[in-house]
């Protein structure tokens, strides 16, 4: 009996480009797909990677909810709607009723 081995379609002609891609914890540089090989030169694919690893978010700052890069400090901001939490992490348990004065978090409201 023969086995054939099949190999991975490739990408058309016109998709096909030099360039670099990050790997783990490196850029690989090469020829393929456009779609795989995203960077077009070794600079861009290292920058990419050193914002990649400087993202305060890799370091899951939020308890809950989803974690954004932003500019201002602290670099990060939790988006807690739908969680029943809030605070600045996502640490703070949602009230079930209001006391006099208190405020009611925006993010606690459930539509």
């Amino acid at each position: 009996m023969r086995v054939i081995k099949l190999s991975a379609r490739a990408c058309e002609p016109e998709q096909a480009q030099n360039g670099c891609k990050i790997y783990g914890s490196s850029c690989t540089c090469g020829y393929g797909c456009k779609t795989e090989y995203i960077y077009r030169t070794r600079k861009a694919c290292q920058d990419a990677l050193r914002e990649r690893n400087s993202n305060v978010c890799n370091r899951k700052p939020c308890l809950r909810g989803i974690c954004i890069q932003i500019i201002e400090d602290p670099g990060f901001s939790c988006m807690c709607e739908g969680t029943g939490f809030y605070g600045q992490r996502c640490e703070k348990a949602c009230p079930t009723m209001l006391m006099r004065g208190q405020v009611f978090p925006h993010v606690c409201i459930v539509i």
